[in-house]
């Protein structure tokens, strides 16, 4: 793996189609969450023990295509802007608890955080 640059660039000697180092961490704890569960951008930071939700949510934007992006999440439960249809069906598919939504929140569901938030399990121990 290759370091990233204080200024959050790549360094000179690394490869143009490289994946930053913090980046390429996000992404294998996305890949760990379990179907139906959930973490946020928060959650995510702290695990890593390095950066923060703004940081994490701008590496799941500009990377997190290939990975499970529908399971790390907004802390209040709110579905991805402009995602909202196809993370809802990743949802359903995987069991992830769900609140009805009122009316005034446009008829979309939210997350149960509560119940669907997960905190790392067994699977934490000596991550990195």
């Amino acid at each position: 793996m290759s370091e990233q640059s204080p200024e959050g660039g790549r360094y000179e000697d690394e490869p143009a189609h490289a994946l930053p180092e913090y980046a390429e961490r996000v992404l294998d704890v996305a890949e760990l969450i379990p179907p139906g569960r959930v973490m946020t951008y928060g959650d995510v930071a702290e695990w890593l023990e390095q950066g923060g939700p703004r940081q994490v949510g701008r590496v799941m934007a500009l990377y997190g295509g290939a990975a499970p992006w529908w399971r790390v999440v907004r802390a209040d439960g709110v579905l991805l802007p402009g995602h909202e249809r196809r993370a809802l069906g990743h949802y359903r598919a995987e069991g992830t608890p769900l609140k009805e939504a009122s009316r005034a929140e446009g008829h979309l569901p939210r997350i149960d955080m509560r119940r669907a938030r997960w905190d790392g399990g067994d699977r934490a121990e000596g991550h990195t």
